[in-house]
């Protein structure tokens, strides 16, 4: 009976990934180009997550400053949410909006991460939208493009379930999937 169950969390998930590789290809291309824009720009990319997605956030910013699959030279990320900023006294503002006021400038790149559209993450999105940023939303299907706040000139990857972690499984290859493309845009085909 446990091993059945187990195995359903592999059949869902495969299940997930199949449903979805065409409808979420667009969007992550988008992703991509408004990732190596920003970067061809000279500007950063800043991200923001919530609960397991802090995690993704600050995976994607350490392969993005280091390395994904191969070398080159170190890009511009940092994942906000600085646990001081939440002790100063009269902050009425999400911490991670506060920090985008602070270190967002125009051409730079907000990646949103997380299921849902908490008051945190709508709080960053205007916050980057204050600083003349464009917004790479992803979240799952609950948290749609209205309820972000999100422009037409930001980019959303919606994952269309209702289970966290099938959710942040998706966030995780579509994570990967963005830092191989703009490895290929920046560096071109990699030699085998």
């Amino acid at each position: 009976m446990l091993e059945q169950r187990i195995q359903q969390h592999f059949f869902e998930s495969a299940d997930l990934l199949y449903q979805v590789a065409e409808t979420l290809s667009r969007p992550i291309a988008d992703a991509a180009q408004v990732v190596v824009a920003s970067i061809t720009g000279g500007g950063k990319v800043l991200l923001v997550g919530q609960g397991p997605w802090l995690g993704l956030a600050q995976s994607f910013a350490a392969q993005f400053t280091g390395r994904f699959e191969r070398e080159r030279p170190g890009l511009a990320a940092l994942v906000l949410g600085d646990a001081g900023l939440l002790s100063l006294p009269g902050l009425d503002e999400p911490a991670q909006a506060r920090q985008l006021q602070a270190l967002g400038a125009p051409g730079d790149l907000l990646i949103a991460l997380g299921a849902t559209a908490t008051p945190a993450l709508v709080a960053a999105v205007q916050a980057a939208h204050g600083r003349d940023m464009t917004v790479l939303a992803l979240t799952g299907r609950a948290a749609g493009a209205q309820a972000l706040q999100l422009a037409e000139t930001d980019v959303h990857i919606p994952v269309p379930h209702e289970r966290a972690a099938r959710i942040l499984e998706l966030h995780l290859l579509a994570l990967h999937a963005i830092c191989d493309a703009v490895d290929l845009q920046l560096m071109g085909e990699q030699d085998e």
